[in-house]
């Protein structure tokens, strides 16, 4: 193969990460298959319950989460056999809803659930508005899901099936959520046959039923969607084939740079053109982008149509567009200047409005559509017909009105300036020429566009030459003109004042913009360089809510999670909690946008009707927190650009959050470390200085015990001061060999060796411990030989012994077992004593810790850590847990290994005998 073959061929490293990524993204997720009609009635519901009942005969066991049978009854019937939730129960405006119960599902867990109409709107005060967005939840849980929907529920058909139907339901699925799906299973049923099926009452009752056949139900209807059903799952197929073809790494076949790009406009329109290009992006199979240019004229548009480029905006997103506002003069360069940037060859735009004024603004004002072909012909351009439903009338004339007008108290203003500036002139006519007379009125309508705007510069354009004409120009004091060559003076004056007028809006139009996003950008400055220098969360609370004031004008809380996971206020700076959520905070919200790390409450999709806004702190590592924004005044409508901020706001609180983690916890392991160390160097050596005196009071203590002379008094003081010497001893080795172990000091001595030997070693070395209990040996017969050091080994059974003599009453039993458990080797040592407090079961092999916080019990609780350090140096793992004596047992573990073969008997020489026969 030649080598540039090869390099085409060879697949992208980066491709390949992001195909592994997704796969481990879909393993972690419930699949989910969705049964796709083109109107009610073609059997999706029997057909979903007919897979069910596959299933169950599979041993998967479905759950019928909610089925709607709208009175069919060979529906119903499929019902029989299988599980059904309980729906929950739901008071609205005095009426008793039924509603799928999403909380019961999560809580059981199937392998596969059925949802139907997964377009369904919830009613009010669920956890979701719409039931795909509880779909998706039982998706995150891993739970497979069924589901159905009819084409006209798509979000990018909805205006298309209004259109042909003359009906536009109000209930529409995102587009994502169906090409997401891992299967979509095609229902379909002639025209012919569902009308039928309508007529025999197998869709709707005979009431319902004559309604839909003279409306939604007509013959015409059917076969146009059905068509549109049969396109949408083409177009689904072609994406899984090209997927496929993309995962063999078999040549792409789209040319490079085939992205599209819709134009947004302000007219009411737009909503239908974003629906469309998301339509044909889907078609295409391709990524598309959503641009708004926003010019000085379109700069002053009022507040209801600002919001409804917004929506429109926000639309696209949902839709799947990456969004732009840009800022310019010219809407044709602003659109080319994105594409090129963004390698874009394909353009959609909508189609301009009939009528006389559509006509005159065509006949003077150039169409975008055609600048866009006379500057970049090599783009391919793509113009989207009107609505198929007719606008509103006032709607209609909205989009064709005229940018709004300025206050007429800047007109006035405009005006005054003008004939301000003729007073001002009259005492220089006759020692200045007109012409520099002239240019005064310039200079005025030069200010008056930089202070009022474009509207009212064109006001004192025409105030300033009239002013010019009536007062300066022969015959003065009247409007007549002796001299055509003033008229040209007049038509310059009008020319240069407008040109002037609008270039200098237009660059106030600019300055304002770019203010806006240097204040943005300075923002986020003066925020990375505060949080650069916090050390504590609370800091953190302070900055966010500072800049979120001064940025959006709303009240932000900072909430950072617990130890559980439990939402609250930072820690103050003194390290003392903060306490619960303010009261106007809804802790539950906030901990659902912490656990699912999604956006909720006011402006979202889930829990819309909060008053607040839910943004969570998603750092590299997890989540951190969860601001709670309330704006002032109820609203929270932020445009594109003041949305990206506020995402780069959260992000940058989120990582200042996880850096105040790791500080703290790189602090307190440094605490932790200088701490171990100090402590065992003096463990050490106080252990060294005390072995010497120590091991004297246990020699002389023995010599006085051996003599006869001494009273009986004074033989039980020497055999105390004995007993009390060598405790002190064990301690005392204790100490040193627990700094020996973690200094690294210790060389383990590995043999392989039995454990009966190792067992009764140290029975014996523990015997005046264990005189007043009962001890019981269950080593089964054939346990492996294992390897180990025999000497620490052994300390680990005194220890344990020890352990559980001190801690149990006198006659009580203590049992010594051992198993083999695949490839590690189990002892276990019990008792049926007190055993452990509730919750210690780890806590108690830690350093210095005791069984019991106060006893009269001798100790320093070293003995289990010690334990368990010798257990880990082994390879093994050490663990308490209740005894099925009743007390306490303490097992650890060792690897098994494979231990040497040993010779047989039947194969070993004998050695001759030296000796002569007698």
């Amino acid at each position: 193969m030649p080598q540039e073959d090869y390099q085409q061929r060879r697949p992208d490293p980066d491709a390949l990460l992001a195909q592994m990524r997704e796969q481990e993204r879909r393993a972690a997720r419930g699949r989910l298959r969705i049964y796709f009609g083109a109107s009610a009635g073609v059997g999706k519901t029997y057909a979903m319950l007919e897979e069910a009942h596959k299933l169950q005969l599979d041993g998967r066991a479905p759950l019928v989460g909610i089925i709607e049978t709208h009175g069919r009854a060979e529906t119903a019937r499929l019902l029989e056999g299988l599980e059904v939730l309980p729906r929950r129960q739901v008071d609205h405006r005095g009426r008793r809803l039924e509603e799928f119960d999403l909380d019961a599902a999560l809580a059981r867990q199937p392998s596969v659930i059925l949802v139907d109409e997964l377009a369904h709107s919830n009613a009010p005060g669920s956890r979701h508005p719409k039931r795909w967005q509880d779909v998706e939840e039982l998706l995150e849980a891993g739970i497979d899901v069924l589901t159905t929907v009819n084409v006209q529920h798509l979000e990018s058909l909805n205006d298309v099936v209004g259109g042909i139907a003359g009906i536009r339901v109000s209930e529409t699925v995102p587009d994502g959520v169906f090409d997401e799906a891992a299967e979509v299973v095609m229902v379909d049923l002639p025209a012919d046959a569902l009308l039928a099926r309508l007529k025999e009452g197998k869709v709707y009752q005979p009431l319902q039923a004559e309604r839909a056949a003279g409306n939604f139900f007509r013959k015409g209807n059917l076969i146009a969607l059905r068509e549109l059903a049969l396109r949408r799952t083409a177009d689904r197929v072609e994406g899984d084939v090209r997927a496929w073809r993309e995962a063999q790494s078999i040549d792409a076949i789209w040319k490079t740079g085939a992205n599209l790009l819709v134009c947004v406009g302000p007219g009411p329109d737009a909503e239908h053109v974003v629906r469309s290009g998301a339509r044909i992006a889907s078609q295409l199979g391709t990524a598309w982008h959503a641009v708004y240019v926003e010019t000085p004229r379109l700069g002053r548009l009022p507040e209801r149509e600002r919001a409804r480029v917004t929506d429109t905006l926000k639309l696209a997103q949902d839709l799947g567009a990456t969004t732009a506002v840009l800022a310019g003069d010219d809407v044709a360069a602003g659109t080319l200047e994105y594409a090129r940037d963004h390698n874009l060859s394909r353009i959609a735009l909508g189609r301009a409005h009939t009528g006389l004024h559509a006509a005159w603004r065509r006949r003077f004002a150039p169409r975008i559509g055609r600048q866009l072909a006379r500057r970049a012909p090599g783009i391919d351009l793509i113009e989207i017909g009107l609505p198929a439903v007719p606008l509103p009338a006032a709607e209609t004339r909205a989009a064709g009105a005229a940018t709004p007008r300025a206050p007429l108290t800047a007109h006035a203003w405009a005006a005054g300036a003008s004939l301000l500036a003729a007073a001002l002139a009259a005492p220089l006519h006759g020692r200045f020429d007109l012409v520099n007379i002239a240019m005064l009125f310039l200079l005025v309508v030069l200010l008056v566009a930089m202070r009022l705007g474009r509207a009212p510069s064109v006001t004192a354009t025409c105030v300033g030459v009239a002013c010019f004409d009536f007062i300066y120009v022969p015959p003065r004091f009247t409007l007549a003109v002796s001299d055509f060559q003033y008229l040209v003076t007049f038509g310059v004056m009008l020319a240069v004042g407008l040109i002037t007028g609008h270039l200098t809006a237009g660059l106030r139009f600019q300055a304002r913009i770019a203010a806006e996003r240097e204040r943005r950008v300075r923002a986020l400055y003066e925020f990375a360089r505060e949080l650069s220098g916090v050390l504590v969360a609370s800091q953190v609370f302070e900055s966010s809510r500072a800049v979120i004031q001064n940025a959006f004008g709303a009240r932000a809380t900072l909430l950072v999670p617990d130890a559980q996971g439990r939402l609250g206020m930072p820690p103050l700076d003194d390290g003392s909690p903060g306490g619960a959520a303010p009261p106007y905070v809804d802790s539950g919200v906030a901990q659902w946008a912490y656990d699912h790390a999604q956006a909720a409450g006011l402006g979202t999709d889930t829990l819309p009707a909060s008053p607040l806004f839910y943004l969570p702190l998603v750092a590299p590592m997890r989540t951190r927190g969860v601001l709670a924004i309330e704006p002032v005044g109820g609203s929270w409508g932020l445009s594109p650009e003041q949305h990206r901020q506020l995402d780069a706001l959260a992000a940058l609180a989120a990582i200042a959050l996880e850096r105040v983690h790791y500080v703290e916890v790189a602090q307190a392991a440094l605490v932790n470390m200088e701490s171990e160390r100090l402590r065992n160097s003096l463990l050490a050596a106080l252990s060294h200085d005390l072995r010497t005196p120590l091991t004297a009071l246990v020699g002389l203590s023995e010599s006085l015990l051996r003599g006869d002379a001494l009273p009986a008094t004074s033989q039980e003081l020497a055999q105390a001061l004995h007993d009390e010497a060598v405790r002190m001893g064990t301690l005392v080795a204790n100490l040193l060999d627990m700094a020996r172990i973690e200094s690294g000091e210790v060389r383990f001595n590995l043999e392989w060796q039995a454990l009966e030997e190792v067992v009764g070693s140290a029975l014996r070395a523990c015997g005046a411990a264990l005189r007043r209990h009962r001890i019981e040996v269950r080593l089964p017969p054939g346990l492996p030989l294992v390897q180990f050091d025999a000497v620490l080994v052994e300390r680990v059974l005194c220890n344990l012994l020890e352990n559980a003599a001190k801690y149990t009453p006198d006659g009580s039993r203590i049992e010594i077992m051992a198993a083999q458990r695949g490839d590690w080797v189990d002892v276990t040592v019990s008792d049926d004593g007190p055993g452990l407090r509730a919750g210690s079961e780890e806590a108690i092999f830690e350093k210095f810790t005791r069984g019991e916080r106060e006893s009269a019990l001798p100790g320093v609780g070293l003995g289990l850590a010690i334990c368990r350090a010798i257990v880990e140096a082994h390879g093994g793992e050490i663990r308490a847990t209740a005894s099925r004596l009743g007390g306490a047992a303490f097992t650890f573990s060792l690897p098994s290994g494979t231990p040497p073969s040993l010779p047989e008997l039947d194969t070993l020489t004998p050695v001759p005998s030296t000796e002569k026969e007698s």
